[in-house]
């Protein structure tokens, strides 16, 4: 008999199903805040909800709690002054394992339509989450709305939908009848059981803690595991706000809560204790490159998912389009103060310039007209600070002013502090440009996460395109992009970047940018460069957190 819960997102789940095969546009969740949507009182609810977190302990009746803990610092100074259960990890693995006898036994399609259930819960909560992910990231609203909520579960419900299509590939049992000639038939029954691998954690993020946490929760949940999720010690409160509903999913529909459990680590041992455990079997970690390769090393009894630093690049060779062209790039690099792991870095330009439906645009002609088009999208200062948001660490705000004091290049575009009226302690910061050449590879062939972008001199496109592709294969990278009018110029590229295993983006002169990625179509991540193992999402990112054990007998 089916779930209950299967049948009712039947429809949801269908839709997605066919959305990953044909990776055209589908979204379950709306990406804005319409009342339409969300009720006519949903965004006043949600802001008090967040609101009445403030000041308080985040009580999730969690086992082996020890403590609380908080400390996170709003980007925008807000004060949140928010505690946290402090729980043994060796209590949450313990609860966690118990709870995975009954998951199992929900089998492939009850653990499908929990999940969506919980996904279809969280966007119910968008306008909470949206604050939490706003107040401690430091997105501008609009994207802690939109990547922080419906972004996000669209990402979760991926997963689900690929765990889903890789399990229900695998029958629950078979008739074996092998022909023996003149003798009757050899005839076994089979059946084949689904088992989760075993307790997975997820490594939160400090700028993305629902975009980029969803997809390795929702893929381990939707498998059979229990999961820990370990957030970010900055951005704890949209991990506790998930973990908080998933829970009382779970209760509701008559499950153990401690399926799903959170870990606030008030010491950095205590990180590394939890996903080094032997019964941890799947670890998901979004960070920097000295702790993920830290547990790519050492986390040998479970399969990690790591999302590193990486360097994405453009490559501009010519143009029809020059003045949409430069708006586009301005946007991209501006977004979220380039606090995105998909955001452009690098560009590369011809020292001998390029060609552009106006003529003839020499490099420094490029660097000039490039910096105005910044200046241009960050000119009115509602949307300046709308686009820009708030900068979310002490050291990106360093990275900034290394930047700014020539350093690192020569100074084409300064940073400069922008005031925020509705926040005064915010800490806001306009991107900054530097021209610097191709052999300075010191300076720019390393990832400077912020609003830092080189505009890199190089002989010419052939060696922009041979110098991306060393940047990719030696540094990673997620995206890069491509500038031309000349078709032998993007058959080059592409090549380059089928090489190099990297996602690519050619001409974009519209409402589309390179650092943006879409639920169901774009893949997130290829897995085959140093800046990310897996990919949000594919087969590979949900079929290793399962087994299959089988039975036989003779009938």
């Amino acid at each position: 008999m089916s779930h209950p819960l299967f049948e009712k997102h039947r429809i949801k789940l269908e839709s997605a199903l066919k959305a990953i095969q044909t990776r055209g546009y589908w979204a379950a969740y709306n990406e804005m805040p319409s009342p339409k949507t969300y009720g006519e009182t949903a965004a006043e609810d949600g802001k008090r909800a967040f609101e009445a977190h403030r000041g308080q302990q985040f009580d999730l009746a969690q086992p082996g709690q020890a403590g609380w803990h908080g400390g996170e610092q709003s980007p925008f100074g807000v004060e949140l002054n928010i505690q946290y259960p402090v729980c043994e990890a060796q209590a949450l693995i313990d609860a966690g394992q118990q709870a995975m006898a009954a998951w199992q036994a929900a089998g492939c399609e009850g653990r499908t339509g929990i999940c969506i259930e919980i996904l279809d819960r969280l966007n119910r909560q968008s306008f909470e989450l949206a604050h939490a992910v706003m107040m401690t990231t430091g997105q501008g609203w609009m994207m802690a709305f939109q990547a922080g909520s419906p972004h996000a579960q669209d990402r979760g419900l991926e997963a689900v939908t690929y765990a889903y299509r890789e399990q229900s590939f695998v029958p629950r049992e078979a008739l074996w009848e092998k022909p023996q000639g003149k003798n009757p038939p050899l005839v076994m029954k089979k059946h084949f059981e689904l088992v989760g691998r075993g307790v997975g954690v997820v490594v939160g993020c400090g700028t993305f803690p629902t975009w980029n946490t969803y997809p390795g929760l929702f893929a381990a949940l939707a498998t059979g595991n229990a999961v820990i999720v370990k957030p970010h010690g900055n951005a704890i409160l949209p991990a506790a706000i998930t973990v908080r509903t998933i829970r009382a999913v779970l209760a509701e529909n008559g499950m153990d809560s401690n399926l799903v459990t959170l870990c606030v680590a008030a010491r950095p041992e205590t990180t590394q204790q939890l996903v080094t455990h032997a019964a941890v079997k799947s670890v998901d970690f979004t960070g920097g490159n000295v702790f993920g390769q830290w547990l790519i090393d050492n986390c040998r009894q479970a399969q990690v998912y790591a999302e590193l630093a990486g360097v994405n690049n453009i490559v501009i060779d010519s143009t029809d389009a020059y003045q949409p062209m430069l708006r586009n790039l301005a946007f991209t690099l501006a977004l979220y103060s380039g606090q995105m792991c998909t955001t452009s870095q690098v560009l590369f330009v011809p020292a001998g310039g390029i060609e552009t439906e106006g003529g003839h645009k020499s490099y420094d002609e490029v660097c000039a007209d490039l910096a105005h088009a910044m200046v241009g999208t960050l000119a009115k200062p509602e949307v300046a600070l709308a686009v820009l948001g708030a900068v979310q660490s002490a050291a990106t705000l360093t990275r900034i002013d290394e930047a700014n004091s020539g350093a690192l290049g020569r100074v084409i575009l300064a940073s400069k502090k922008l005031e925020n009226p509705e926040f005064p302690d915010a800490q806001v910061r306009t991107p900054v440009l530097l021209a610097c050449d191709a052999a300075d590879e010191q300076a720019y062939m390393q990832e400077r996460f912020g609003p830092i972008t080189f505009v890199v001199k190089v002989a010419d496109t052939a060696a922009a395109i041979a110098l991306s592709e060393r940047v990719v294969s030696t540094h990673g990278a997620l995206t890069t992009g491509l500038y031309s009018t000349r078709p032998e110029v993007i058959d080059a590229m592409t090549a380059a970047t089928w090489r190099s295993r990297v996602a690519l983006s050619i001409n974009l002169t519209g409402g589309v940018f390179v650092n943006q990625s879409s639920a169901f179509s774009d893949y997130h991540g290829t897995g085959g460069n140093p800046a990310a193992n897996a990919s949000y999402a594919d087969s590979a990112f949900v079929a290793n957190r399962f087994r299959v054990i089988q039975r036989r007998c003779h009938v």
